[in-house]
């Protein structure tokens, strides 16, 4: 009977834990339910302040536009892009060119030229 006592008693005291953190986390989040559920129930209801006249303008509008770095960035976007048309038209190229050699050399090796 003593070889059960172990594991019965590990798997009590982890019962006991896995209670105890689910409890606690159920309680927190009820709680933090509640909170929100206030919050936002005072938020929607509650008068605009006589000292807020205006609101700040949206983020969209501050934005500063800089023409300068706006066509160095497309410049540059061009380069890269030119960069890589030519590369990849390059590699059709080169396989294209080995293709036309290896033939070129099938025919010198088997004297059908």
């Amino acid at each position: 009977m003593s070889f059960l006592l172990g594991p019965v008693s590990g798997a009590l005291v982890a019962g006991g834990i896995y209670y105890g953190f689910s409890n606690l986390i159920q309680a927190r989040t009820r709680e933090l339910s509640t909170d929100l559920h206030i919050q936002s129930t005072l938020l929607l209801h509650s008068p605009t302040p006589s000292w807020i006249s205006t609101y700040p303008s949206p983020a969209a509008s501050r934005i500063e536009h800089k023409p300068f770095l706006s066509l160095l960035q497309a410049k540059w976007n061009e380069q890269v892009e030119h960069a890589f048309v030519w590369t990849s038209q390059s590699d059709k190229h080169v396989s294209d060119a080995a293709g036309e050699f290896s033939q070129w050399a099938g025919r010198k090796l088997t004297g059908k030229d």
